[in-house]
This record gives C-alpha cells, sequence and structure tokens, in this order.
C-alpha cells in the first residue's frame, strides 16, 4: 500500500495543534522531530548513538500519513488552509513549510526502527520498542510499543511529564481517567504503577483501537477499559476517579475545566498536560476558578504539566 508522508516545519508552540489538524483529517497518528527534545537525549547519555545531526534551530517537524487515494489532494487543500488559519487562534506556525512524497508502508515502518530505541522515564519506567531486547533494572516498569502507521514513543516532553507525574502521585489500587489517550502510553504506566480500574477515552476510533492494542501487548487488559468519546462524557456513568490525566492542550483543558471536580472524589488529583508553557497562567487559572488548588508545576523545555488537586491538601 502507498500512503503520502506529509511534513511540515513548525513551531513548539503550534506542535499540538497541528497535530490535532493532523487527526480530524483521519490520519492514525504523527511523527514529531523536536530537536530540543533529541539534543536533551544526545546530551543525557540515555542513547548510546544517534543519527540524526544535532539541530538548535527550534523548529519542529510533525509528520503524518494518509493513503494515497482520490481524497489525498482535497486533504492537502484542508490542512494547508487550517494551518493558515491558527493565526486565528493566536498560535505561530513558524516556517510552516509543508512537503509531501509517496511512501511504501514497509519502508516507513522500517526506517523509524534505527532511531526508536529503550529510554527511561523518571525513575521506574522504560520504554521499550518491541523488537529490542532488554533487561530490566531491580524496581523498573517496562512499557513495550510498537510504532506501526500510529507512530509515538512516549518520549515527547508532555508524556514525560506526565510519568513523572504519575510515579510521584498515583495510590496503588486507585481509578484513574485518561483523557485523550491517543496511543494508550498513560493508561498503560497507571496500569503498571499499580492503578486498580483505569478508564481511557479518545474521540480518535484510530487511536482507541491502536491503544487497544499496545493495552494487550503490555498485559493490562484486566486493569484498563477503552472507549470512544468527547473528554470527560466519554466515560461512562457518573463514577468519580482518584486521579485524572489530561495530556491534551491548554485551550481543551480550559474547556473541561468546569468538568473536573464532578468527577474527582474528594481530595482527587488532576495530571494536567500539553501545555505550552506561554499558556500556563490561563490553565491555572481556569483551575483555580472550578476549585482546584495547584501542587505543582512541572516545566520542560517550553512546556509545562501541573498537579492540581480538588481540595487541595
Amino acid at each position: 500500500m502507498k500512503w503520502a508522508e506529509i511534513s511540515v516545519q513548525t513551531t513548539q508552540e503550534a506542535t499540538e495543534a497541528v497535530a490535532n489538524i493532523f487527526h480530524d483529517l483521519g490520519t492514525s497518528g504523527v511523527v514529531i522531530e523536536d530537536p530540543e527534545l533529541i539534543n536533551s537525549y544526545r546530551h543525557s547519555g540515555t542513547w548510546d548513538y544517534c543519527g540524526i545531526p544535532e539541530d538548535d534551530t527550534g523548529v519542529v517537524t510533525v509528520t503524518a500519513y494518509l493513503p494515497v487515494d482520490n481524497r489525498l489532494h482535497e486533504s492537502l487543500r484542508l490542512f494547508e488552509q487550517r494551518l493558515n488559519e491558527l493565526s486565528l487562534h493566536n498560535i505561530d506556525k513558524g516556517i510552516g513549510t509543508i512537503r509531501w512524497r509517496e511512501v511504501h508502508e514497509e519502508d516507513w515502518s522500517s526506517a523509524w526502527k534505527q532511531f526508536f530505541h529503550p529510554v527511561k522515564i523518571g525513575d521506574r519506567v522504560v520504554i521499550k520498542p518491541s523488537w529490542e531486547d532488554y533487561q530490566p533494572a531491580e524496581g523498573e516498569i517496562i512499557i513495550e510499543l510498537d510504532p506501526g502507521m500510529a507512530f509515538g514513543t512516549g518520549t515527547h516532553h508532555t508524556t514525560q511529564m506526565c510519568i513523572q507525574c504519575l510515579e510521584e502521585i498515583l495510590v496503588p489500587g486507585c481509578t484513574v481517567f485518561d483523557i485523550g489517550t491517543g496511543s494508550g502510553i498513560l493508561a498503560i504506566a497507571a496500569a503498571k504503577l499499580g492503578a486498580k480500574d483505569v478508564r481511557a477515552v479518545d474521540l480518535d476510533p484510530v487511536a482507541v483501537k491502536i491503544a487497544g492494542e499496545n493495552v494487550c501487548l503490555n498485559g493490562v487488559q484486566e486493569q484498563v477499559t477503552l472507549s470512544e468519546g468527547d473528554l470527560l462524557t466519554g466515560i461512562a456513568g457518573s463514577d468519580k476517579a482518584d486521579l485524572i490525566i489530561a495530556n491534551i492542550i491548554a485551550d481543551v483543558i480550559i474547556r473541561m475545566a468546569p468538568d473536573l471536580p464532578l468527577r474527582l472524589k474528594d481530595e482527587g488529583a488532576v495530571i494536567a498536560s500539553g501545555i505550552i508553557a506561554t499558556r500556563l497562567s490561563d490553565v491555572i487559572a481556569a483551575l483555580g476558578q472550578v476549585g482546584l488548588v495547584v501542587e505543582k508545576i512541572v516545566e520542560e523545555g517550553t512546556w509545562a504539566a501541573v498537579i492540581a488537586r480538588r481540595g487541595g491538601m
């Protein structure tokens, strides 16, 4: 099968918005090449070898894949239109150069294997590709992923910060809602860290399918339930969580803020991430307006995550 590999050069600020545009067009995932993130891994010693040239330009490349069919050119037109409309939302698209080429699925999936290696996040969690051997150290928790056509290694700043926060505050036996689960990596991490009941939801049916495959790959089917739906309305019933994870974008977190206290148990907590640093104050204000007390702010590069609690400590 032939795929159109579509890439756009943008800013860190616009990364999540561009990814959302791709998802709306029907892509099953995105590749995010963030030079700041790659350079941080290069200098940390996490990778034994990295063939990607060092880059300090700050230009992020977001790539996605669509089938080469009679809808492709209309999808490309819509993508360009929505990319240009980001300025209406005060989001800087940056260079905005769009490129595309045809690739075979097998060529694409094989090429990325040379760049995807086991990566330790936080104190205990290690993300490992399914084709690599890794001997875990005592106490390490292994999450196994196979990128496929929905590439996602879990090593973006936003996901890293969420996992670090999960390690810090998750109480074994708790109930967790994962809103906008994507590849399911945070739901899997929560289950492996001891959560008893994890309910993960995503608006994209393809993401739900991929997340389900990853849940099975990691053997946490008994703890993790997946569903298709819009934010917290996708969590059926009126049950409440000990912990809600929302690794989305600032605007969506702000929009769902009024619903958060309604779905949290007493002193339940929220981990909110995917927040560009310039929008952090807006998110904190929105959480405060609904009675959530911010306990901790974590920042990596130009991204931030927040731990907030219902009623505080």
